[in-house]
């Protein structure tokens, strides 16, 4: 096996799971403003929220996984879920956008309501996934 070998598998596996989880997010955005219509999606950046909320809760559950019995596959596993899948599911540069677009708009309010519940949530998110694999380790 050449060096190039395992950088190659690396690759497919962010590939193959950023793929995955830019599905995941497109799918769930459809859901989302589908159920509170475009109107509340155009006002604010709920699908954005709930994605990162639920990207984060998900990470915190995958690195309380891997750090408490990494399997032999570890590496691999971190970086088919971490990398690729939560990497293409959750949209910081989204985050970014919106919160800029919202301020662009002179709704400093809004914007500040945002940036604190996706940060707030977002890292609340990650320790509860934590949580949950610890009390369930």
């Amino acid at each position: 096996m050449s060096n190039a070998t395992p950088q190659l598998y690396a690759s497919l596996s962010v590939a193959l799971g950023g793929g995955i989880g830019a599905l995941a997010r497109y799918q769930i955005g459809r859901l989302i403003t589908g159920w509170l219509g475009i109107p509340a999606i155009s006002a604010f950046p709920f699908v954005t929220l709930a994605v990162n909320t639920i990207g984060s809760l998900l990470m915190g559950v995958l690195a309380g996984w891997l750090m408490r019995g990494a399997p032999e596959n570890a590496d691999q596993l971190r970086l088919l879920l971490g990398v690729g899948l939560l990497g293409g599911f959750t949209t910081f540069s989204a985050f970014s956008l919106e919160t800029a677009l919202l301020l662009e708009r002179g709704q400093l309010g809004l914007a500040a309501i945002y940036m604190m519940l996706s940060i707030g949530l977002g890292v609340t998110g990650f320790f509860f996934g934590l949580t949950i694999t610890r009390l369930f380790a």
